[in-house]
């Protein structure tokens, strides 16, 4: 199954416009594409899906193991006729100083992916050779198969850079942008404004595809990528495939809601996914719209993402938040995070001061904040010694009335040494809330423990 990784030099280069702007490309040649993200962000696979009409699939190895990320790999790839992967921040930047960990060029190595480098390309010419050989040779086992010079000023800038990287590097440049020619994407305090609230967004990526079109060597793209042989782990998917086994005696037949709207879309595509494999019906709902939750719900699943953004939505919709709160006072076994938390505090207060009252299950509120409170990589041990690998990354912060103790005890471990450490994590009846991010694969007590609830609480209704 042929298939590309586009990273870049940094944060910043243009990987996610060169990213868009080829699958966009590709499809438009009727070429079905299978989207993927490095890394545990959300909102660079809300991109992916609006323009490959595709699902897309976050790897991660801090999140996931290298067998698992193989076994998803494999699993999704087939879905379509070409991968699109896209890499995280620098090429080589992995978890703290790693770059054998989380890195896209230790996913590149694992998948076998060839790298698509983009790199900027403003204000050089001879230097833009030197940058790329760096790259080149930091890890000669990642195969840096072409390069894409982002910020040109034109045709001549480009021919200039191209000439002296395939001369003294031997990497072909396969295209170039120039400096108008990106997307003009709008950022908030978490990063892009999500696709579906961007203004003509399909007309700005019809200008982009259109752009690379006569500036990128598309075929050459696709044939690097049809060099592309991913391996098969037949071992591991094995496991994998007797857990769900396992986990479906268990959950088929349940129903678990699940918070879906512009408010509440941050969710790992493998977590709904497998909770589908496992036999649960998954019931869309939208606090901002919907009167009250769906009956004859097993558990309930609250995502992340801006309730803070959407405060006056949610707080208007108060006959939604007082049903809620009457069912999770009920026992409804409930699983939130980060924005799910926030919702379920008495209340969100912006940076202007402003206060929304939210659904007040637990005793404190939100505060938002200039600075991120959490960010990264962190194990997070909860009841019964569970551990789970998670992702925080957050600018708001919990003011609790009464301190309560917490259900999260959470350290950020590098290089066998741990940085920090703190407790977070509420509980109240059987909802469980915090500020970590999961992905389900590979934590299956945790899986098995909050089935094993809905299961429960479905038979005793």
């Amino acid at each position: 199954m042929p298939g590309i990784m586009i990273a870049g030099t940094s944060s910043g280069v243009g990987k996610t416009t060169c990213t868009l702007g080829i699958m966009k490309a590709l499809r438009k040649r009727s070429i079905d594409i299978n989207p993927f993200k490095v890394g545990p962000d959300y909102i660079d696979p809300g991109f992916h899906q609006f323009v490959s009409g595709n699902p897309s699939y976050n790897l991660d190895q801090w999140l996931l193991r290298d067998s698992t990320i193989e076994v998803l790999y494999g699993k999704h790839k087939k879905r379509g006729e070409f991968s699109v992967v896209e890499g995280v921040m620098g090429l080589y930047d992995g978890v703290g100083i790693s770059k054998d960990v989380g890195s896209s060029a230790a996913m590149a190595k694992l998948l076998g992916l060839p790298v698509i480098l983009v790199i900027d390309g403003g204000k050089k010419s001879t230097s833009a050779a030197a940058e790329v050989l760096g790259y080149k040779l930091y890890d000669p086992e990642v195969n840096i198969a072409g390069v894409i010079v982002n910020k040109v000023s034109g045709k001549t800038h480009y021919d200039m850079i191209k000439t002296v990287i395939e001369r003294d590097v031997k990497i072909p440049c396969v295209g170039y942008l120039k400096k108008e020619e990106g997307l003009h994407l709008k950022s908030r305090h978490l990063g892009l404004i999500p696709a579906e609230e961007v203004e003509n967004l399909e007309e700005q990526l019809e200008m982009l595809s259109e752009g690379m079109e006569e500036t990128v060597d598309l075929d050459t793209i696709i044939a690097i990528g049809s060099g592309h042989v991913p391996r098969e782990p037949k071992e591991h998917e094995d496991f994998i495939t007797l857990q769900i086994d396992k986990l479906r005696r268990m959950g088929k037949g349940l129903s678990l809601g699940v918070f879906q709207d512009p408010a509440f879309s941050f969710y790992y595509q493998d977590n709904l996914e497998i909770l589908e494999e496992i036999g649960i019906i998954l019931e869309f709902i939208s606090p901002m719209k919907d009167q009250k939750l769906k009956e004859g719900l097993s558990g309930l699943y609250i995502g992340g993402g801006f309730p803070e953004v959407f405060g006056r939505e949610l707080r208007e919709n108060q006959g939604f938040m007082s049903s809620l709160t009457k069912d999770l006072e009920k026992g409804l076994p409930t699983f939130a995070e980060c924005g799910g938390l926030m919702y379920l505090t008495e209340g969100i207060e912006d940076l202007r001061g402003e206060f929304y009252p939210m659904t007040g299950f637990f005793p404190a509120k939100t505060v938002m904040t200039k600075r991120l409170q959490r960010f990264g990589y962190v194990d997070v041990t909860m009841d019964k010694n569970i551990t789970l690998k998670a992702h925080e990354f957050h600018r708001s912060k919990l003011i609790e009335r009464n301190q309560t103790p917490k259900s999260y005890q959470v350290q950020k471990i590098r290089e066998g040494k741990v940085l920090k450490e703190h407790e977070c994590g509420l509980k109240k009846k059987n909802t469980l809330a915090g500020y970590p991010h999961f992905h389900f694969y590979d934590h299956w007590e945790f899986l098995q423990n909050w089935i094993e609830e809905m299961r429960r609480y479905h038979d005793q209704r």
